[in-house]
């Protein structure tokens, strides 16, 4: 086998394909990636893992067609630090893979072909999503999965199709994202559970402009979504379980809340909570024209912070954890955050609060981004 390729285009077709491979596997022959160089002047890159696989194929002079396999991340450090000049890759009659660019030269080994996993094939119906709008709700959403493999339902995302809708929902036990967006495709009804670190991954990549196809593969136990944008195709295995019905737990709109320029939010409660002790909830005091907020901590360590608030209703006091009330507003995006007060029939629970975008602040914003978060106790 033996091509030759463009430098730039070669090193981002290698990045892309390794992202999703994890640092250490247990599995040596998963740490490579799959080049594949065809007589019509394709080459193809794929690697995968038996969870998540991603493939990309790029234009090249091949001189002689071939299949050859190498470490991943060692070919993406090397790819990333050659200089400007085309690169030449062949196998040498030792079976040793030689890459060449301009005065460098590299001797990388070659790993068995024939014990690489099969890359799987989708073949279901697909539809599409405006790349931007999927990346955004992603990151709106993704991150209010759990980071505890305990309960492997709850470190994905979950992708419901609903007629013209795609919803993207997350939850931890904690606090729960939602958002919609606009779906154009066959699938009428479908939901796929996916892993969360892989769903970030994908938004990242396809973020910029044009349209995503999602298709739906598979069954049992081995059942796959796939997302492809330009020359680029991603796969996951999608997890096993039922995600719970968290929809529901989101209230209607009530007529009791505050709304708060978001970035002087964001930065009062960054001051704040700096005297905290870690995992303390954060005091929030919201009353007609402020929202007021208070923390103690170790070493008698207080702080209090006010930021103008409009509120509807009766004052309200309650514990929020910052961090997850952090996030949360970074993913509102807008200038305005609408902090609804609900209620419930058990008095002895807890209500949460529902953060929304608003855009002013009498108008509430345009996305359907929705959030829910649990107070925690005062003890004070």
């Amino acid at each position: 086998m033996k091509f030759h390729v463009n430098r730039d285009v070669f090193s981002e077709a290698v990045s892309f394909v390794v992202k999703l491979l994890p640092q250490r596997n247990p599995q040596p022959i998963l740490a490579g990636v799959l080049i594949e160089a065809t007589e019509d002047g394709a080459l193809a890159l794929s690697a995968f893992d038996y969870e998540a696989s991603a493939r990309t194929t790029i234009e090249a002079t091949i001189d002689e067609p071939g299949t050859i396999l190498v470490h991943g991340r060692l070919l993406s450090d090397i790819a990333s630090r050659l200089p400007q000049a085309p690169i030449q890759v062949a196998v040498e009659e030792d079976g040793n893979i030689a890459l060449t660019c301009g005065s460098a030269r590299f001797a990388l080994a070659s790993m068995p072909v024939e014990e690489y996993p099969a890359i799987p094939e989708v073949s279901g119906e697909s539809g599409l999503v405006p790349a931007d709008d999927f990346a955004t709700a992603i990151a709106q959403v993704a991150f209010a999965a759990s980071r505890d493999d305990v309960t492997p339902v709850l470190t994905g995302v979950q992708l419901e199709v609903s007629g013209q809708q795609l919803s993207l929902v997350a939850t931890d036990r904690y606090r729960v994202a939602l958002r919609d967006i606009d779906w154009d495709g066959g699938q009428q009804d479908a939901h796929a559970l996916v892993p969360a670190r892989t769903l970030q991954e994908v938004g990242k990549t396809f973020w910029h402009g044009g349209n995503i196809s999602i298709a739906f593969s598979g069954s049992g136990d081995r059942e796959i979504i796939a997302f492809t944008a330009g020359n680029k195709t991603v796969t996951s295995l999608l997890i096993k379980g039922n995600f719970p019905p968290v929809r529901r737990l989101f209230p209607e709109q009530t007529d009791h809340y505050a709304v708060v320029n978001t970035g002087d939010l964001m930065e009062a409660v960054r001051r704040v909570a700096l005297v905290l002790d870690r995992s303390a909830p954060l005091r929030f005091t919201f009353t007609t024209s402020a929202v007021t907020m208070d923390a103690s901590g170790g070493d008698q360590a207080r702080a209090s912070e006010s930021v103008d608030a409009h509120l509807q209703g009766e004052d309200v006091t309650l514990g929020l954890n910052p961090q997850y009330l952090l996030e949360s507003l970074a993913a509102v995006r807008s200038e305005f955050v609408r902090i609804t007060f609900t209620s419930s029939d058990n008095a002895n629970k807890l209500s949460p609060v529902l953060i929304t975008s608003q855009t002013s602040v009498d108008q509430a914003g345009n996305d359907s981004f929705k959030y829910l978060l649990q107070p925690n106790l005062l003890l004070r």
